[in-house]
């Protein structure tokens, strides 16, 4: 039988392969780079042969994307002028002063920023109004916060909080969760096995690709221990972690209550 060593053995990327995407980029050369010296371009080519294997050979030329307004039009994503005016404006001091980001920082944490829906009576209409709607997670009180901002007046216009509510974790959070998880005593797997795989010590969570996922309590046939009982009500994160460019560590076990700032192992 064999034994687990610690948290986290380093999974052979075969396994994991199956999973991915592989994405294959096709590049096409030009003829004498590719060996085919025949299809023009040499003395004997008369000169429209010639002036197509030069054009063949010229290197290619990106062209600068264009300028990007500082106000969209009608169902335009938002420019990023917009979405910095959002986020200024659903931000307000007082928000800013009685929230907390994933840090315990003063501020919610932020989450997405996105074009809002329009209401049934303003679709179709000549100058229908651009909204935007900015979602936050408070960790001060544990809610998701939405707040609707009107671009065109600059007010904002509707908030709307929920408990209980677990939208996918931002970066900031994923790599908050993974910080924690290297910090405590159950992280130990994981860094034993990045020095097994790397013959490094792993000291910061850049030095890691993670992908985190919401774990609600009593999800799938283990409900986990008692310490994981307010997950779905705190935030509450599991994690895919694997060495920048190399093999993936398991840490699936672990669940980072972002929350209470503890970690829990399932099974």
């Amino acid at each position: 039988m064999m034994h687990h060593r610690h948290l986290g053995k380093v999974v052979a990327g075969a396994a994991v392969a199956a999973t991915a995407t592989a994405v294959l980029i096709g590049v096409t050369l030009p003829g004498s780079a590719s060996g085919e010296e025949s299809s023009g371009g040499g003395p004997q080519s008369s000169s429209a042969e010639q002036g197509q294997a030069a054009a063949r050979q010229l290197p290619g030329v990106v062209e600068d994307a264009p300028e990007q307004g500082r106000t969209g039009t009608g169902r335009d994503p938002l420019t990023d002028d917009e979405i910095k005016r959002a986020q200024t404006l659903a931000e307000g001091r007082d928000f800013r002063a009685s929230s907390e980001d994933v840090k315990g920082a003063k501020g919610p944490e932020r989450l997405s920023t996105d074009l809002a829906e329009l209401g049934p009576d303003e679709v179709g209409a000549a100058e229908a109004p651009r909204r935007a709607e900015v979602t936050y997670y408070d960790y001060k009180d544990d809610t998701y916060v939405t707040k609707t901002v009107d671009l065109g007046s600059g007010k904002v216009t509707g908030t709307d909080t929920q408990h209980g509510v677990q939208p996918p974790p931002s970066h900031d959070e994923v790599m908050e969760a993974a910080r924690l998880l290297m910090a405590d005593k159950l992280g130990e797997g994981l860094k034993k096995d990045f020095k097994d795989a790397t013959g490094k010590a792993l000291t910061r969570p850049d030095q890691l690709t993670v992908t985190g996922f919401v774990y609600r309590a009593g999800e799938g046939s283990n409900p986990g221990p008692a310490s994981v009982g307010d997950c779905g009500e705190h935030r509450c994160v599991r994690l895919f972690t694997r060495v920048v460019n190399g093999p993936w560590i398991d840490t699936r076990q672990m669940v980072i209550d972002l929350s209470a700032h503890k970690i829990a192992k399932l099974g």
